[in-house]
């Protein structure tokens, strides 16, 4: 069909029944007479003799122990969950392109301290090290661009860690993901592993990010083991391990303010009060922040996945009962009600007396920091449900009952005949 031919000229990548609907359109006399079917396989024959040459793959030779590529891969659509929580994470993928063996390691961002984690945690698990590693252009934690220049180099952090390990860094160019096909690949293949497995267990929710990386550890295992023969190549050929790992936290000295707060990586996190003034090296993970000062560790918090700020109010609630006028201004106001029933019940306090709430709900979460917050957000419940409006005075009062309210144990009733038979057996 000459006027198909013509459009397959002009744009060779145009779908094929978006095509054939427009020349029906054009030409009504085709409604009827060109099924398909036969047009799809009549494009297919004008594409193989007058369409565009198609990519050509070119496969390597990999040799044993050379090399190890490492990336990440977002997994979101595997929708994990976290005690039944949302868990947004990726998969640090350490992959050998010879054997295609691989370990895959949990983290959340593309950064140097992931890169360090899931490298290590593959070459510890082999017992060795590869001469070559290989990671893509695009990533600011291997890579600095030179002021002024397009030109992309290994930064010095990456360097060290290499120089570390004796391993020498690749990269792939850029725009060319298929020049570290291998680990490319291996993400396709572990997702859908994981995926199968995930069916299996019927539950994509986890008690703990530890149960869950095990889980990931046992699915890689299984895989790794399909490919023993290939893998005692690569172990044969490894290069002993550094005598101890690189360290895998990053260390960045940090101010503490006079809001009982410090700023690290663009995030916000309170700390107690009496660390106001001091300069403290926090310690930085995948996971958590650990504040030290001399030395000594003083604090240690989650680390923040998300832009919404870290502020724990067991660190400042001692001040804010002081002055509580400035509750109802201050900007961490909203993550000083650590749960919906803590939110509910300055709603009613506010509903029955504005100007004494901010006093009282600040009371009640002194107690929740003294007495438990577990225990302070139980009896808030009750009293919500029940229609009472918890005043600081009757959440103590419960409080104290709770805690002086005798403990029912059953009474012990021996039997006496386990000791006729035992003075049975020392007479005997």
């Amino acid at each position: 069909m000459p006027e198909a031919a013509r459009y397959l000229e002009a744009a060779p990548e145009i779908e094929v029944k978006g095509l054939l609907a427009h020349l029906k359109q054009a030409k009504p006399e085709l409604a009827g007479t060109v099924a398909l079917r036969t047009f799809q396989r009549g494009v297919k024959v004008w594409k193989a003799l007058h369409g565009p040459p198609k990519e050509v793959f070119f496969p390597q030779a990999h040799e044993p122990a050379r090399a190890a590529q490492f990336d990440w891969k977002r997994a979101a659509e595997l929708e994990i969950t976290i005690a039944g929580a949302p868990f947004d994470h990726l998969l640090g993928h350490f992959v050998l392109p010879c054997s295609n063996w691989q370990r895959a390691t949990i983290c959340f961002s593309e950064s140097l301290t992931s890169l360090r984690v899931g490298v290590q945690a593959g070459y510890w698990a082999l017992g060795g090290v590869t001469r070559e590693l290989w990671t893509d252009n695009s990533s600011t934690a291997t890579h600095t661009i030179k002021r002024g220049s397009d030109e992309r180099t290994f930064n010095d952090a990456y360097a060290a860690f290499c120089r570390h390990l004796k391993v020498s860094p690749h990269t792939i160019n850029v725009g060319c993901p298929n020049e570290q096909g291998d680990v490319e690949s291996a993400h396709r293949h572990l997702i859908r592993r994981i995926r199968t497995h995930l069916t299996i267990r019927g539950s994509n929710d986890f008690p703990h990010q530890a149960a869950y990386q095990e889980f990931i550890d046992g699915i890689c295992a299984a895989a790794n083991g399909l490919r023993a023969g290939k893998v005692a190549d690569e172990l044969a050929g490894l290069r002993p391990l550094p005598a101890s790992r690189y360290p895998e936290t990053e260390q960045i000295a940090v101010n503490v303010t006079n809001g009982s707060t410090v700023r690290l990586k663009q995030h916000t996190y309170s700390v107690p009060a009496k660390l106001i003034g001091l300069k403290l090296d926090a310690h930085v993970s995948e996971s958590e922040v650990r504040l030290t000062y001399e030395g000594r560790e003083v604090c240690q918090l989650p680390r923040l996945q998300s832009p919404k700020p870290r502020i724990d109010y067991r660190h400042i609630i001692t001040w804010l009962v002081r002055k509580p006028g400035a509750f109802r201004g201050y900007i961490y106001r909203e993550e000083l009600f650590p749960t919906v029933v803590f939110r509910q019940v300055y709603d009613q306090l506010c509903a029955a007396d504005d100007a004494s709430a901010d006093a009282q709900y600040l009371k009640l979460l002194e107690l929740a920091a003294e007495r438990g917050e577990a225990e302070v957000a139980q009896i808030l419940g009750a009293c919500l449900r029940e229609g009472a409006l918890p005043r600081p005075q009757l959440v103590e009062d419960r409080l104290g009952a709770a805690e002086a309210a005798p403990v029912a144990v059953a009474p012990f009733t021996p039997d006496l005949k386990a000791y006729d038979a035992l003075l049975t057996e020392v007479s005997a």
